[in-house]
């Protein structure tokens, strides 16, 4: 039986990829910091005869010692995984700078370093599993933002979309880092933009925003359901190298600054001292 550890798998994307994963027979453990949702989650499966299979593990994956935590308690709990998605992610568009209890700025310490220490932290567990494979999922291949060296940590020049995209080239550079330091790994890391997806992320914003985003997602967006189907697909059977980035079914050209090799070490080794030194 197949082990697949999803973070942010209580609501959206997530869940989507849980449920489906339940149906194909496999365990899911489902990341989740809402218990309401993993209750709901729980559920769900319930109503398809999986619930003997699906796990919610509650975690607030801001916090680095509570990420390491939660590593300990996949490990203790699975001889492998198959299967670790990464989807967690809030978007903090708006308002001030919020700052987690140990010093990092909160999209930073969610929606990047809680991948970084789940990626490497979980890569033995993963190394036990046949045909082991990590998705992150966020923007590669949209040419928006960067890292900010001079201020990783933006505490002297916020701004909520600057954090939000700083996080996406953050996880571009590290998929290429993965992949440089474990070069005798057998895990395939995939980097994978959905595209635009109908989830419940609107429902974070503020008005007249949230109203604007519903309309446009109804338009314009994918259902979670037809989302699902590629990213299992990629996930069940990984083309090409040991890293490789996709926008829906495209696999797109590892060039340009977001794949940097040198650049990708670069932040893999400021993401080391920072995370034993954790700094405002």
């Amino acid at each position: 039986m197949q082990t697949v550890v999803i973070t942010g798998g209580t609501d959206g994307l997530g869940k989507g990829l849980a449920l489906h994963y339940l149906r194909q027979g496999a365990r899911v453990l489902a990341v989740g910091s809402t218990p309401a949702k993993g209750e709901a989650l729980l559920a769900e499966a319930a109503a398809i005869s999986a619930v003997d299979r699906a796990a919610f593990l509650q975690a607030d994956l801001t916090s680095v010692s509570a990420t390491r935590q939660l590593i300990t308690r996949i490990e203790n709990t699975c001889p492998s995984v198959d299967k670790l998605v990464l989807c967690a992610q809030r978007y903090r568009l708006f308002g001030p700078r919020a700052v987690t209890d140990e010093g990092f700025e909160h999209s930073f310490a969610l929606a990047y370093l809680s991948r970084f220490v789940l990626s490497h932290g979980l890569r033995d567990v993963m190394e036990a599993a046949q045909h082991p494979v990590v998705m992150n999922v966020g923007t590669p291949g949209i040419p928006l933002g960067r890292i900010h060296w001079e201020d990783l940590q933006l505490a002297r020049r916020y701004g909520g979309t600057k954090a939000t995209l700083q996080s996406f080239r953050a996880n571009d550079l590290l998929g290429v880092a993965f992949a440089a330091v474990h070069a005798d790994t057998r895990i395939r890391y995939i980097g994978y933009n959905p595209g635009v997806v109908a989830t419940g992320m609107p429902n974070h914003l503020p008005q007249p925003l949230r109203t604007l985003t519903k309309a446009s997602f109804a338009v314009f967006a994918t259902s979670v359901a037809k989302a699902v189907t590629p990213m299992a697909r990629l996930l069940d059977e990984p083309q090409g190298d040991r890293f490789t980035v996709y926008r829906n079914t495209r696999q797109l050209p590892l060039k340009g600054a977001s794949f940097n090799q040198e650049t990708a070490m670069r932040l893999h080794h400021l993401t080391q001292e920072l995370l034993r030194t954790p700094s405002m």
